[in-house]
């Protein structure tokens, strides 16, 4: 075993730990924690593939960005583990079928995606003999496809993300009724004398006691 071989293992076995301890974790940022291990080893997956691309992109914008900003949200949230775990029993069996109805769609998706591989090394070789040398570079196959073929469809996903993002923003920066903000500008434009203001107020007159009456003893201390 080779050690291009060894690291694949390596990677995929501590893939499928990471993977399996997002789902069974009872604290939300373990969870995440071990998220963010997992995609770092689809990454080295990737990079052993020779996909550089797609294995850069992976720790780039999932784990430099996705995956902190799910982080910052569950810490901040006051998440109730108790609550959230009620019935869980309960609706494990439809999860459990879910979950294994899934595995069986993978599986068949990649049993028949790998085909056509003894096909395609014969075609390699057959150039490789054939004295050609083949120069080609993953990122550029890639865009050429994505602006070529799938144009289209990443034009419009482009479109969608835009309309999220503006649709985020003016969520954000709406005027709220029950926020008390203070713009800051207005603070320091202001003068000592609209923050204070003399008020003349008339002598309040003492109450008059009526002759023969005795006063009680609240009124004879004041």
């Amino acid at each position: 075993m080779d050690a291009k071989t060894g690291f694949f293992y390596l990677f995929s076995v501590v893939l499928l730990f990471a993977a399996f301890r997002v789902i069974t974790a009872r604290n939300p940022v373990h969870a995440v924690l071990n998220l963010i291990l997992a995609f770092s080893q689809a990454a080295g997956i990737w990079l052993l593939l020779k996909a550089e691309f797609l294995g850069i992109t992976l720790i780039l914008v999932y784990l430099g960005a996705v995956m902190v900003l799910f982080l910052f949200v569950v810490m901040m949230l006051d998440i109730r583990i108790d609550a959230v775990r009620q019935g869980f029993w309960k609706h494990f069996p439809f999860a459990a079928l879910i979950g294994a109805l899934i595995a069986f769609e993978m599986g068949v998706v990649l049993m028949s995606g790998f085909s056509g591989v003894e096909e395609a090394k014969t075609v390699t070789a057959t150039v490789n003999a054939a004295g050609q040398v083949v120069q080609y570079s993953n990122t550029q196959a890639l865009g050429k496809l994505l602006y070529t073929e799938y144009l289209y469809p990443v034009e419009i996903a482009a479109v969608i993300l835009l309309v999220a993002m503006i649709a985020a923003i003016a969520l954000t920066l709406r005027k709220r009724k029950d926020s008390k903000a203070i713009n800051p500008a207005e603070q320091v434009r202001v003068r000592a004398a609209d923050r204070l203001q003399m008020v003349k107020v008339q002598p309040t007159p003492a109450a008059q006691v009526p002759a023969g009456v005795a006063p009680s003893d609240e009124e004879t201390k004041a």
